[in-house]
């Protein structure tokens, strides 16, 4: 190991059934760094993490922890921990009916008989020499999200943790909260601990970090300091596009702009409790737009609030031209809207119902379960959207979870079409499926703009959303930071301006 390092992973292999999820990676945190691990979704970063902590046992490659002459095996947290790794989640894993004295401490009194009073000051001085500002007997029920992080925190240090894993500590928090951590974090480096910080906000990672490792499809991208490694470049190490190999990809597709002035739907001021920026949002008949931005940036939380499928907490909504309410689900479908969310198997199939009942249950909630559709007319809308999406099953009463992803998906989009919408939304519609099934409904929006339907589509692949849409909204942090429209829709422009804009793109 090198002097300063508490920690080097070297060589890791981690595969599942059909999936190598490590490939070759290695990783090495020093003594007062915080250190980000950066890399979409799917890059490998939870791998590596529950690798480290115990969770997953890997499958080649070795681990070298401070203090230890030779390699350590990590099977299960509680040797990660015996070996003082200790980990953060961003759903906190303590009881939030104890108080947080109790919370710190708890599992580790080795005696029957404990001394409140003793565990109580030995709290509030751990608390007061992290500048956590709470009191040792509060409940932590009654404490905000980021005191609960902060306490979760306080405990793995308590328990002489040299290696702290923060993962996704700041997806919950506002801006006072996140600066609050910052602080602590920087205390905890000052004290020679070693944080390893996963999360998706770039501008924290340019903040509070001293250096990024880049993860990408399970291997590893590059080690970089941060002041190396300007936000352009890192964009585009995670996204997997070298700058200099980069061309505009022409948008063959006519751009489907209605000369209608009034937009279909035109959304002001718009927010939800999931914590994204107030934005403006407008789409007109015809047009096909998109939400693009790093995974985490809040382009699914937009979409979900122009749907109502967050608790919608601000802003107005016309249609037409003619402002409505629209804070629930029920209340965008009235008004033509659907909805293909981006987790199909959370939030879209009804995996034991049949493909012909997964069709018709959207329409069949738009006009009410007190008027139900007779078995003929399911199945005669079923097959209709079998034919005309092909999706291959063996009948409408097969059940949707024997069905291929893409077949899945194909039922979903069949569900939404059959409620006729004026405005679709495609959250991730084509994440997971094979590579005909994404030109299939590449083409079906495309098609469906130039009859007139305004479509919103959101992809992790940029190249997708080039081919289609003729407007995209760029997201950053959970800000909306930038419009693209016409010769503005290139990969580079894109890149840039999810970095920052033009002061990053050096």
């Amino acid at each position: 190991m090198r002097e300063n390092s508490l920690l080097e992973m070297r060589g890791i292999y981690k595969t599942f059934p059909g999936v190598k999820a490590l490939q070759n990676v290695d990783f090495t945190l020093c003594e007062g760094e915080i250190h980000a691990l950066m890399g979409e979704n799917g890059a490998g970063k939870s791998t590596l993490i529950k690798v480290l902590t115990g969770v997953h046992v890997k499958d080649g490659g070795e681990i070298f922890v401070k203090g230890h002459a030779n390699a350590v095996s990590i099977n299960s947290p509680k040797q990660a921990q015996a070996l003082g790794i200790s980990t953060v989640y961003q759903e906190i894993s303590l009881c939030p009916n104890l108080s947080v004295a109790e919370n710190i401490f708890l599992g580790r009194s080795e005696n029957r008989i404990i001394s409140w009073r003793k565990m109580n000051k030995r709290a509030d001085e751990l608390l007061k020499e992290l500048g956590i500002n709470v009191k040792a007997t509060r409940q932590l029920a009654s404490c905000s999200i980021a005191v609960q992080q902060m306490v979760a925190i306080a405990r793995a240090v308590d328990m002489d943790c040299s290696v702290l894993i923060l993962d996704e500590p700041t997806s919950s928090l506002d801006e006072s909260e996140v600066a609050k951590l910052f602080v602590l974090m920087r205390k905890l480096k000052a004290r020679g601990v070693g944080i390893i910080f996963v999360t998706h906000f770039l501008d924290q990672v340019y903040e509070v970090c001293d250096k990024i490792t880049v993860l990408r499809d399970g291997k590893l991208v590059g080690e970089f300091e941060i002041e190396n490694l300007p936000r352009l470049q890192l964009v585009s190490k995670m996204l997997g596009k070298e700058l200099d190999d980069m061309a505009d990809i022409k948008n063959d597709a006519p751009a489907y702009t209605s000369k209608d002035e009034v937009p279909v739907y035109e959304g002001r001021g718009l927010c939800s409790d999931e914590g994204i920026s107030p934005f403006d949002f407008n789409i007109r008949r015809g047009e096909i737009n998109g939400f693009t931005g790093l995974l985490g940036s809040g382009r699914s939380e937009c979409v979900r609030t122009i749907f109502g499928a967050d608790k919608v907490t601000g802003g107005t909504v016309k249609m037409n031209g003619k402002e409505v309410k629209i804070t629930k689900p029920i209340h965008a479908m009235k008004q033509g809207i659907a909805y293909l969310p981006e987790d199909r198997k959370r939030d879209g199939i009804v995996g034991d119902l049949s493909v012909r009942d997964n069709i018709i249950l959207a329409l069949q909630v738009k006009t009410g379960f007190f008027k139900p559709f007779s078995k003929a007319k399911a199945t005669e809308f079923a097959n209709k959207y079998i034919e005309l999406l092909d999706i291959k099953t063996a009948s409408v009463n097969t059940p949707i979870k024997s069905l291929s992803g893409g077949n899945q998906q194909k039922v979903i989009l069949a569900r939404w079409l059959l409620t006729d919408p004026k405005y679709l939304i495609l959250d991730e519609p084509t994440r997971g499926i094979d590579v005909g099934t994404k030109v299939d409904i590449q083409k079906l929006m495309l098609k469906l703009a130039s009859e007139g339907m305004s479509v919103t589509f959101i992809s992790s692949e940029t190249d997708e959303m080039l081919r289609t849409c003729s407007r995209l909204l760029v997201m950053r942090d959970r800000k909306l930071v930038g419009e693209l429209t016409g010769d503005q829709l290139t990969q580079n422009t894109i890149m840039a301006t999810i970095a920052g804009g033009e002061k990053n793109a050096e």
